[in-house]
């Protein structure tokens, strides 16, 4: 039965409710709160009970029909929305607005929060070390302009893109963004690609925010971005009913500013996760974490991820690096401190955005306590930085929430005593209240002489006296006892005297709830008001973890400081990569990277698996730890400042998009050629190596050519093509190196080293007897090898000789010769061409 077939005048009044509050949550799921469940219904009903293995039942709603139902308990209905959303589906939640007890027919019931993938607050549904971003992406025809936000940790951040979508993709790979907010009519095949390539759910918005949030907005000057930043808000306050008070201001990104990598460059390297798995474990981001807390490990991974062109800037982290190893025991003492913090940004969310509960507040009360000992700390290390202890809001919460509250806001035990003195007389009725009950069942045994009688309570019955089925005679009749329950082997009952204190102690019981519920509430509203305040700290905290962790690492790993240069000179000693150096078993060998001003390219050639890609990378990982801020693997290292990386390593098919390696291949190229200037660095690694020999040979030496005689930037370009490398002959900027390899008896050792000059010889067929290919199939390789060399070394020598005989035979000009030398192929059209190949028949017949 759909929703919409049904006469509404016809449904129960409940469901008439029902179906007022859907017409405005059409595309989501309502969560109908009904007592201690929510209740889905009509076609809600039936996609959640397939999607989370419920039993789909029916409900009486007034119609001749009942109409498909299922439902969830209230208390555990975080697992069921986690599973849902990450389906893809959005869920409103509605909540009873009203307490039952205290309402007359209907009670009033209301949406109080949507939530999506990209608006999700519970921080046990976030991973620690990302963000999660909801963007709005608005076209301006020439230029797209990205504003995101992460309503968790309330940052607010815009950017305009030139507008090229793979640029527009690109950025949104990159920050991982999980929810996108498109208006009416944008471009279809972008919106197929974000939602059908990249699984980023898609929403569609019209409206932009009028009346609110000024102070936000007006900080903003360009009239662009004020149309970003009105659009995402509209549809997070209006649409998903948010609180955005925690977000301090928007933060305009410059795309300048920063180190530039494509979302190929970011996966090649491996810089946040691996190639083959997917996996935290083994990316350079794994190595580095090793902050304490999770506004710090986000924090790390932003610096990776946007590393600095600004000199001062980076020199500056350099600095607190230094400052913090220097004095290695206020630094461990920071670490120490700093474990003891627990995520304030996201904690400020749930504040933000009234999710929090009693366990968060302690969280926060926790991480405040130790916020006086790091500020000491940080003063005797200099650092600038003016840390706000929040005294107050310690001092507050450490008076009034219970040190071990219960999870749920209605259960009571969250106010301490002392802190509000009409809670303190109830909770001592209530106190009085079970003193009387103990007192009580002593003085009925001594009066009835019934020594198993028990005085007890449940929420069904309240308090009652239990006899045994046995002892019920022996109750004398005087005592006006009232039967209120019949068991199987005992009677219950209540007496005057009982009944009066069960009302006065119930009574007591269910203020003191409803006391404790408005006391929190009148807290958490106190530290709303400091939410600003309080996210400064966690930004300071967070820097400060960051920079904590880069210093362990530089000395964990033997970093070293670099030395930034603006020559466009790179002098790299005995560098190393710090991933494959920490997990290998073997010794690592450590290789020298020097490129003078007037060398652009590195022509890298050697054996497979001797290690040119390991090469590479690492110099592309120096630059980039380099520009973070971060000390470097090295013993020394002298390093431009690098405005670009682009790369193309390995080789794979894009499966999504149906493109074969070597499309792969030419795509990534197109960009780095297209986008590198003199101050970005291109790794090129077997590039052409996707199709044919020659054509590949070909296009290799092309772009190189092209790299060093247009763009002139640093370049490593690694290949087999060993007819390469006399290119050093002809463009002086290219330098050729080999990765050493040394044979003996038909067997290959890679030695990893870096030495000057060119190989001319490949060891594909080595490498396969190492994999452990049978020895019948090595033997037979080996022997179609020098087949083939001997082949090619006569094809050659022939080809000689007829050259030779050609222009012996030619010394005097005829007029074949002369009718060639006259023409220039490059610039006729087909039809000249194919006229002109008429005559130069014609001349041969005439001859």
């Amino acid at each position: 039965m759909k929703r919409l077939e049904v006469d509404k005048e016809k449904l129960s009044p409940g469901m008439r409710q029902y179906y007022d509050i859907k017409e405005e949550y059409q595309e989501e799921l309502l969560f109908f709160r009904l007592g201690d469940f929510y209740e889905l219904f009509f076609e809600d009903g039936e996609t959640a009970a397939r999607e989370l293995e419920l039993t789909l039942t029916s409900k009486n709603a007034g119609l001749e029909e009942r109409i498909p139902m299922c439902g969830v308990p209230f208390h555990s209905v975080k697992p069921y929305i986690e599973k849902l959303v990450n389906k893809g589906y959005k869920v409103a939640l509605c909540e009873q607005l009203e307490d039952p007890k205290n309402t007359k027919g209907m009670v009033k019931r209301g949406v109080v929060q949507v939530v999506s993938k990209g608006t999700i607050i519970d921080t046990e549904l976030l991973n620690e070390h990302d963000n999660n971003y909801i963007a709005s992406i608005l076209d301006f025809s020439f230029t797209y302009v990205l504003c995101y936000a992460d309503i968790s940790t309330g940052s607010l951040n815009i950017m305009k893109i030139e507008h090229k979508k793979e640029k527009l993709l690109n950025e949104l790979l990159n920050l991982k963004i999980k929810e996108v907010l498109l208006k009416d009519g944008t471009d279809t095949e972008l919106i197929g690609i974000l939602k059908g390539n990249y699984g980023i759910e898609i929403s569609i918005s019209n409206y932009f925010l009028e009346n609110g949030c000024e102070a936000l907005i007006n900080g903003v000057e360009d009239i662009r971005f004020k149309e970003g930043v009105k659009h995402l808000l509209y549809y997070l306050i209006v649409r998903e009913l948010k609180d955005v008070s925690h977000i301090k201001e928007v933060n305009i990104i410059n795309k300048e500013d920063y180190l530039e990598m494509d979302t190929h460059t970011i996966r090649n390297l491996e810089l946040v996760e691996t190639l083959r798995l997917k996996e935290r474990t083994y990316s350079l981001i794994w190595l580095l974490d090793k902050t304490k807390t999770s506004m710090g490990s986000r924090k790390l991974k932003d610096y990776l991820l946007h590393p600095l062109k600004n000199l001062e800037k980076i020199e500056e982290r350099y600095d607190k690096i230094i400052a913090l190893n220097n004095h290695f025991i206020t630094k461990d003492e920071i670490r120490e401190y700093l474990h003891e913090i627990y995520d304030i940004e996201r904690l400020c969310g749930k504040i933000a955005c009234n999710s929090v509960n009693a366990r968060d507040l302690l969280q926060l009360k926790n991480s405040l306590k130790v916020l006086p000992n790091i500020k000491k700390n940080v003063e005797e290390l200099d650092f600038k930085y003016k840390i706000n202890t929040h005294q107050g809001i310690y001092d507050l919460l450490e008076n009034a929430i219970y040190e071990n509250p219960p999870v749920t806001l209605k259960e009571g035990f969250l106010i301490k005593e002392g802190f509000n003195q009409e809670l303190d007389e109830l909770k001592e009725i209530r106190s009085g209240g079970k003193t009387f009950i103990a007192d009580f069942e002593t003085k009925l045994k001594e009066n009835t002489g019934i020594k198993t009688l028990k005085v007890g309570y449940n929420r069904v019955f309240g308090y009652y006296i239990e006899v045994s089925k046995g002892a019920v005679k022996d109750i004398p009749f005087n005592l006006n006892w009232e039967r209120r329950q019949t068991l199987t082997n005992c009677e219950r009952f209540i007496s005057p005297e009982l009944k009066e204190k069960e009302a006065l102690i119930l009574n007591a019981e269910e203020k003191i709830i409803n006391l404790e519920y408005n006391l929190f509430i009148e807290i958490k509203e106190q530290i709303k008001k400091e939410l600003i305040s309080l996210k400064d700290t966690a930004e300071i905290i967070s820097e400060l973890d960051a920079l904590a962790s880069l210093a362990v690492c530089a000395e964990e790993y033997n970093l070293v400081r670099p030395v930034l240069n603006k020559e466009h000179t790179i002098e790299i000693k005995e560098g190393f990569h710090p991933v494959i150096k920490k997990v290998s078993n073997n010794a690592y060998v450590p290789n020298d990277c020097i490129m003078k001003k007037d060398t652009t390219t590195l022509l890298i050639t050697g054996p497979n698996m001797s290690g040119k890609s390991t090469y590479m990378r690492q110099l592309a990982i120096t630059s980039i730890m380099a520009q973070m801020g971060s000390f470097v693997p090295a013993s020394s290292a002298t390093l431009p400042i690098l405005d670009k990386i682009f790369t193309r390593i390995g080789a794979s098919d894009d499966l999504v998009s149906g493109e074969s390696t070597f499309m792969v291949e030419m795509n990534e190229a197109r960009n780095a050629i297209l986008n590198a200037t003199e101050n970005s660095l291109i790794l090129f690694d077997e590039l052409g190596r996707g199709t044919a020999t020659y054509d590949g040979m070909s296009l290799a030496q092309a772009i190189l050519e092209y790299v060093n005689k247009n763009i002139k930037c640093k370049t490593l370009f690694s290949t087999h093509y060993h007819e390469l490398t006399s290119l050093e002959k002809e463009i002086p900027c290219i330098k050729n190196i080999h990765v050493a390899a040394h044979e003996e008896n038909g067997n290959i050792t890679f030695l990893h080293k870096i030495k000057a000059g060119a190989v001319d010889k490949s060891y594909g067929i080595h490498v396969a007897k190492l994999a452990g290919m049978p020895q019948e199939l090595i033997k037979r390789a080996s022997e179609i090898l020098s087949f083939y060399e001997s082949h090619e070394k006569k094809k050659n020598k022939e080809e000689n000789v007829q050259l030779e005989m050609v222009f012996e035979e030619k010394k005097d000009k005829d007029s074949v010769k002369e009718f060639l030398e006259n023409i220039d192929p490059v610039y006729m059209t087909p039809i000249e061409a194919i006229n002109k190949l008429y005559e130069l028949k014609e001349l041969i017949k005439k001859k």
